[in-house]
């Protein structure tokens, strides 16, 4: 039987995807931060909707910059990802401080991470909900993956501190009519 869950906690039920690293790059500073909360909102062209709160500096950088890489980095990265996400652009170069490799776009400024095994391109196209609910769209310009890496473990937040890595991949069929 089922029980009342709290309301505060029904995120760690609906997790959205992988954690990923989104780069930024504004005045010539890099910058790096982890997200949890994306979706793919259509396929072609490729859209999707990230939440980013407004209080870190990628906030700021993305209204300012209209572009960012969102590198997709495997279970291998987990201290980095989380060490990503617990320190503050604004005090640290988060690359330095976690041996991120940094290599340069082919159409925007930020920068892919090498230890990803996927990047991709971005342009925001989309701003008008970032006020009220810090919610971005972005057009994917350009994607990278690294074909060496097959069934990539990647990292999925779960929620107070707990992740989740990518598992089997199982293919069922699509019941053809």
């Amino acid at each position: 039987m089922k029980k009342p869950f709290p309301l505060s906690k029904v995120y760690s039920l609906l997790e959205p995807g992988p954690v990923v690293l989104v780069t930024t790059t504004r005045h010539g500073r890099p910058n790096v931060m982890t997200m949890s909360w994306h979706t793919m909102m259509d396929f072609d062209p490729p859209l999707i909707g990230c939440v980013i709160g407004e209080k870190g500096l990628t906030f700021g950088t993305l209204k300012a910059a209209k572009e960012c890489v969102i590198n997709i980095p495997t279970a291998n990265l987990a201290q980095k990802v989380v060490g990503c996400g617990n320190s503050s652009g604004r005090d640290v170069d988060k690359f330095k401080k976690f041996g991120l490799t940094r290599s340069p776009a082919f159409l925007v400024k930020a920068s892919l991470i090498d230890e990803c095994y996927a990047s991709l391109e971005c342009k925001l196209v989309d701003a008008m909900m970032a006020n009220k609910y810090n919610f971005f769209v972005f057009k994917v310009v350009k994607a990278w993956v690294d074909p060496f890496r097959k069934n990539p473990k990647t990292l999925h937040h779960r929620g107070y501190g707990k992740f989740m890595v990518a598992g089997k991949t199982i293919k069922l069929s699509l019941g053809e009519k």
